[in-house]
């Protein structure tokens, strides 16, 4: 194709999808992106949950639940790669939440790993190189490490889905340490299910947003009390809400079995919430955790919907556009 008719080409393209992506769609990067992106997975079959953006490097970090490996993939190429080996490789069997940090540290929260495998870690640190800073364990029975944001203080904040707190992991002098940073017990309440799931920042950078996915509410957590009050959605309904995904006042939420797509209007302090669309999802696709990478969502297809789950094995690309 010349170059006048690829021209024409986008610029129909962008006709079509509305004039705001125009300069999107015109740009080499957008023209390279895979829509999809391959991930490697086992013989038995292989299940996904969380997913980590570093823009610094485009590259991106998703986790898989059947062995805890780690799998690495770039923005511009189709397939990603296994980064980190699981299956007891530094104490994980299991992988959850993924996030990046400035620096290019990955954390990974383990789910169920310390309660599976006695005496294993919970959470994980490791350099851009994949080199093992930091193994874990919170020190509070029955700990399930959900999801995980970094905090403007450059700590890095996990949920527990088994009960109604957060921990705070940070770094001073090398040395990694773990503190129960809120105790929300008999503010949020326990119920069957997964609770504390996915976590971002409000737009204001004091609070933290967290979705309770069983119940289907939203719950704010101020940075400087670390006290928890419930955020106002107006009565939109969030189950199945699991990850969270935040840019300026957007709030997207993946509801997972749901199969829909939530875009919300957050306030400035995250108090508040409106309900602007419910997107559906693809019916043969379960989608957990998402990052915003260059104006797209990434999304991962889990196969939590399949007994054994047989290839292929994905991340998606959606356009978030309200």
């Amino acid at each position: 194709m010349s170059v006048r008719s690829l021209s024409a080409t986008l610029a129909l393209s962008a006709t079509l999808l509305g004039a705001g992506a125009s300069a999107a769609l015109a740009s080499p990067a957008f023209a390279t992106r895979p829509s999809t992106y391959e991930l490697p997975g086992d013989a038995g079959g292989s299940k996904f949950e969380g997913i980590g953006y570093d823009a610094r490097t485009s590259n991106f970090y998703v986790s898989e639940t059947t062995g805890g490996e780690i799998h690495r993939g770039r923005l511009r190429a189709g397939d990603a790669i296994e980064w980190l080996k699981g299956d007891g490789t530094d104490g994980r069997w299991t992988a959850r939440g993924v996030n990046v940090d400035s620096e290019g540290r990955v954390y990974v929260a383990g789910g169920p790993n310390g309660i599976d495998h006695q005496g294993a870690p919970d959470l994980w640190v490791y350099d851009r190189d994949g080199d093992l800073l930091a193994a874990l364990r919170t020190g509070v029975p029955n700990a399930f490490l959900n999801d995980v944001i970094i905090g403007p203080d450059g700590a890095a904040y996990f949920t527990n889905s088994n009960a109604p707190q957060i921990f705070r992991v940070a770094e001073q002098n090398g040395d990694w340490t773990v503190t129960t940073w809120a105790d929300a017990t008999g503010t949020i309440a326990t119920t069957t299910g997964f609770n504390l799931g996915g976590i971002v920042l409000s737009p204001d950078r004091r609070a933290l947003i967290v979705a309770q996915g069983n119940v289907g509410k939203l719950w704010r957590f101020d940075l400087r009390t670390a006290a928890a009050t419930e955020v106002n959605t107006g009565g939109a309904d969030l189950v199945n809400a699991d990850g969270l995904v935040q840019q300026g006042d957007s709030l997207w939420v993946v509801r997972n079995f749901s199969r829909v797509l939530s875009t919300l209007e957050l306030s400035e302090d995250g108090r508040t919430a409106r309900l602007v669309s419910a997107t559906p999802t693809a019916q043969d696709r379960v989608l957990t955790t998402a990052k915003l990478a260059q104006g797209r969502l990434l999304l991962v297809d889990s196969k939590f919907d399949e007994p054994t789950a047989v290839p292929p094995y994905q991340v998606i690309t959606l356009d978030p556009r309200r």
